[in-house]
């Protein structure tokens, strides 16, 4: 590899480790950017180490994590008995643990989980109906972020094995 091959491998992985770390923080969205990056760096490198199949691979990935989120929260939701009003509180709930200084991650999951309670209980008026669907609620969205992990951890494992392989 010459230097500047080095240096776009390079910064191709750090935007896509800035993907997988938006897994964790849903602000960011991680695995399309790290999509988006594989996809860049294909077009750069005219599809030398990174062929247009795996591009179509990984942009079905990229829908399919999308899915399978939407249905981990579903799912959390129903058998807990939540409701739509349970899944808005847990993101916004875990976007104020985003801006609370110091709370780090258990801070941010407890806040998930207090959105979720607190926008249920609003809805139902029962605090043990509340703390059901808020905990499904939070169960199906750290599920669903844990397959987004997986799928954007796996993207950039074959990214990685397809250019230095």
């Amino acid at each position: 590899m010459t230097w500047l091959e080095i240096a776009l491998f390079s910064i191709t992985l750090l935007v896509m480790l800035v993907g997988l770390a938006g897994i964790i923080l849903p602000i960011v969205p991680g695995v399309p950017i790290i999509f988006a990056a594989a996809l860049i760096y294909a077009l750069i490198t005219d599809f030398a180490a990174i062929s247009g199949q795996t591009i179509i691979i990984f942009a079905i990935l990229t829908i399919v994590s999308f899915l399978l989120d939407w249905l981990a929260t579903v799912i959390g939701v129903k058998k807990l008995g939540g409701s739509y009003a349970g899944m808005i509180g847990a993101f916004i709930g875990m976007i104020i643990g985003l801006l609370l200084p110091g709370v780090g991650i258990f801070g941010f999951i407890l806040t998930a989980f207090v959105g979720a309670f607190a926008f249920e209980w609003l809805v139902s008026k029962k605090a043990q109906v509340a703390f059901k669907a808020g905990l499904g609620s939070f169960i199906g969205f750290i599920a669903g972020g844990v397959m987004r992990f997986v799928i954007g951890a796996t993207m950039i494992g074959v990214f990685i094995w397809n250019v230095l392989f």
